[in-house]
């Protein structure tokens, strides 16, 4: 289960993809969408999604799609935001799910262990449950465990 800090939920929860949440602080072409879904759903992450957005940051600004300022403002309002998610934490049964679902299906670990935090949230019971990501791969494999996407 997520465990959760800051404000009461005032929407239903949806499980967030890093790849989903990126568009929210940098613009990118599926920038309205996630904005729409965080209208919608409150987040849930894996206790690693974090680390994903640094990098995912830290390859914007080398790379020059970010420069400096965007970075800081980004960086700045996810820390802000962050505090309002909630989390599921690392233990060794969602590991153990995850190399299950690398052996299963074509995806990365970290894609992988995105994907049984997100099952372990719902209680290994998916349907109607919203996983949110900009990854079609990613997708593919919440929709094929029963998530709507």
């Amino acid at each position: 289960m997520a465990s959760r800090t800051g404000r009461p939920l005032t929407r239903p929860s949806a499980f967030w993809d890093t790849s989903a949440l990126i568009p929210l602080y940098v613009r990118e072409e599926n920038t309205a969408q996630a904005s729409g879904w965080y209208k919608e759903y409150e987040v849930v992450i894996w206790w690693g999604t974090p680390v994903e957005i640094a990098g995912a940051l830290a390859r914007l600004l080398r790379i020059k799609s970010l420069d400096t300022g965007q970075w800081r403002e980004a960086v700045e309002s996810i820390a802000e935001e962050a505090e309002m998610w909630s989390v599921v934490e690392p233990s060794d049964e969602l590991r153990a799910h995850a190399i299950e679902i690398v052996k299963r299906y074509d995806l990365r670990a970290g894609d992988a262990l995105q994907l049984a935090a997100a099952l372990e949230w719902c209680d290994e019971v998916p349907g109607g449950r919203r996983f949110l990501t900009a990854d079609e791969r990613l997708r593919n494999a919440a929709v094929l465990c029963g998530f709507d996407a």
